[in-house]
């Protein structure tokens, strides 16, 4: 019984860090999709994100370890999963038993990992080196100059000029839609909601496992042909 109860503390303790996960993809596509339809708009929102002290110093921390603790969760469950199989089929059908989404999780996730390395090296690790060590918390493109404008949608359109870079980002987040097209559907169901509202919530997050990912999709996509010459 204790085994059973930690198996299932394991899957709700997954499933919860991967709806928190949800949550902030989906602030995080809100705001980056202010830069197609209002450059100032994404700065200054960005700005307000990166020196508010509750977003920096309680949220930014709090969702490192979401994402760190959901991929080692999701490691754990892989291994003891495999380990549990026993019993070996002599023959497996494939996707009449599972989806390829369930059953390639481990590999979408360590694709979108690798992907989280790139977007911290191309976003995160400059912002802590110009706010931290530099000691330039203005945001500006030029610190001595307050009407020089705010730097992050330069930065953002700046990373977006390669098509290499562009087409990593774009398998990226086909991978994390084929990710989530399993995953936030199943995490409600791992939690232990199964009432007349489960079949409206599996529709919503195939909906937005589609979405989203299509969004982010877009923008990189329109950040990258809105600079190429006309």
């Amino acid at each position: 019984m204790g085994i059973i109860s930690s198996s299932i503390a394991r899957k709700v303790a997954m499933a919860l860090s991967g709806l928190f996960l949800v949550f902030f993809l989906g602030q995080h596509f809100t705001i980056n999709l202010m830069s197609v339809f209002s450059p100032d708009t994404f700065n200054e929102t960005s700005h307000f994100m990166g020196t508010n002290p509750i977003v920096q110093f309680l949220l930014q921390p709090v969702l490192i370890f979401g994402v760190v603790f959901h991929f080692i969760m999701g490691f754990i469950l892989e291994i003891r999963n495999r380990n549990a199989r026993a019993v070996k089929y002599a023959s497996y059908k494939g996707s009449a038993n599972a989806s390829w989404a369930s059953r390639n999780m481990i590999i979408s996730g360590l694709v979108i990992l690798a992907f989280l390395g790139l977007h911290f090296y191309d976003f995160w690790a400059p912002e802590l080196n110009v706010k931290y060590f530099k000691g330039d918390m203005s945001g500006l493109i030029d610190p001595d100059n307050v009407n020089s404008g705010f730097r992050y949608y330069e930065e953002l359109v700046h990373k977006f000029e390669s098509p290499i870079r562009v087409g990593i980002y774009v398998v990226a987040f086909l991978l994390l839609a084929v990710h989530l097209w399993h995953g936030f559907a199943s995490s409600f169901q791992s939690v232990g909601f199964n009432n007349k509202y489960s079949v409206a919530l599996t529709k919503f997050a195939k909906v937005y496992a589609i979405v989203i990912p299509a969004g982010f999709i877009f923008i990189a996509l329109y950040l990258h042909l809105n600079q190429l010459p006309h």
